[in-house]
């Protein structure tokens, strides 16, 4: 990282080895924006920044980070390599994730997969990062679902090991604790930092098969990330937008104590680790 020099506006995209992800890394990368872009593995990284390349964004303003999300150590040494390297971040956009397994499925650290990916790990990296978007009076783009109004944080299940499973339950949980964290942010976070989340799309990011069109081109959901993030444009801190849109959240997003506790919750996670 130490040899990437940025332009004047420097931004961050996780989970540009997938579709969302690489569309808005490029929609930024023709705003001008300098790029690091983060793929889940080494193998995913060589193949995004060659069709970068090839899509026509100079090299030069692109490095690739990696980071399996379904690891948190991994998550960890992502965020302190960054921290070191980063002393101002404009944009942070969290669009790395997943749809609910079929199945019950938990990570190696113990916890159940869509939470993890969704939720735990942009937490970690935004945290660390807090420093470095505050200091350029950044701002944080947290890809969420409408889904998130459906879900439920059940402290004495998180991670669905008892109990009724489905895919969209846990994938509407992992998404409602990532809105909920944006408007905790918003709110504690250091002077400076907007954050917002973001529903980006008319269908559903993570489950084409809840959609009609799964092949449906992502340019237009790249484009709503890219003006919610563009310098200048207004929007509510903390806020909840459906495309440009602000919205209602879910009414745990509203809620202050129910959001002290998850953030309660997550926090200790981190000092433990």
């Amino acid at each position: 990282m130490s040899e990437f020099v940025s332009g004047d506006r420097l931004v961050l995209v996780t989970g540009v080895d997938e579709r969302l992800g690489y569309a808005t890394a490029l929609r930024f990368a023709a705003d001008g924006a300098s790029l690091i872009v983060h793929t889940k593995d080494q193998h995913g990284s060589a193949r995004t920044l060659d069709r970068l390349v090839a899509d026509g964004v100079d090299p030069r303003t692109v490095r690739v980070v990696t980071a399996d999300f379904r690891r948190l150590v991994e998550v960890d040494a992502l965020a302190a390599q960054l921290h070191a390297a980063l002393p101002a971040l404009h944009v942070l956009v969290n669009a790395a994730a997943i749809a609910g397994a079929p199945g019950r499925t938990h990570t190696e650290d113990g916890f159940e997969l869509a939470l993890q990916v969704n939720y735990l790990a942009p937490h970690r990296l935004t945290m660390a990062l807090a420093g470095a978007l505050a200091a350029a009076r950044g701002r944080v783009v947290n890809v969420t679902s409408k889904m998130h109004i459906g879900g439920n944080i059940d402290y004495s299940d998180l991670d669905r090991r008892r109990g009724l499973y489905t895919p969209t339950a846990v994938y509407a949980q992992s998404k409602l604790a990532l809105t909920m964290f944006t408007r905790t942010l918003a709110e504690t976070g250091p002077g400076g930092l907007t954050a917002v989340s973001v529903h980006p799309a008319e269908f559903e990011i993570d489950m084409p098969q809840l959609r009609s069109h799964a092949d449906e081109p992502f340019d237009q959901p790249a484009a709503v990330i890219a003006a919610l993030c563009a310098p200048g444009s207004a929007v509510v801190d903390g806020g909840y937008y459906i495309g440009t849109e602000l919205s209602d959240p879910a009414g745990l997003v509203r809620n202050s104590r129910a959001r002290a506790r998850l953030a309660s919750w997550s926090n200790e996670l981190m000092v433990a680790a």
